[in-house]
């Protein structure tokens, strides 16, 4: 079982003095960096959410192109199937 000397001897004084530099000054670095990150956080998200509200448009408008193209398709297919390939003979010239 390993023994707070050994820990000790493996860190070294420059990791003993690091870490209690970082036990003594938690409670005023973790509300610093927390008023820092608090408004890069809600810009992020921010950003995140306006990009979301424009795709929603982009994505309403895509959808509607979409569909007016499938309906064209679909009227030229159906216009296809009700014209005859070719016509009878009457308006031909005769030979």
């Amino acid at each position: 079982m390993a023994k707070i000397t050994d820990f000790v001897e493996e860190a070294g004084a420059p990791g003993i003095i690091a870490g209690i530099g970082a036990v003594l000054l938690a409670p005023v670095l973790i509300p610093v960096v927390a008023g820092i990150g608090k408004p890069i956080a809600k810009s992020i998200i921010k950003g995140g959410l306006v990009a979301y509200e424009k795709s929603k448009g982009a994505f309403a408008e895509l959808g509607e192109t979409w569909e007016d193209i499938v309906a064209e398709a679909r009227a030229e297919i159906a216009e296809e199937q009700h014209t005859p390939a070719f016509e009878s003979g009457e308006n031909q010239p005769n030979s």
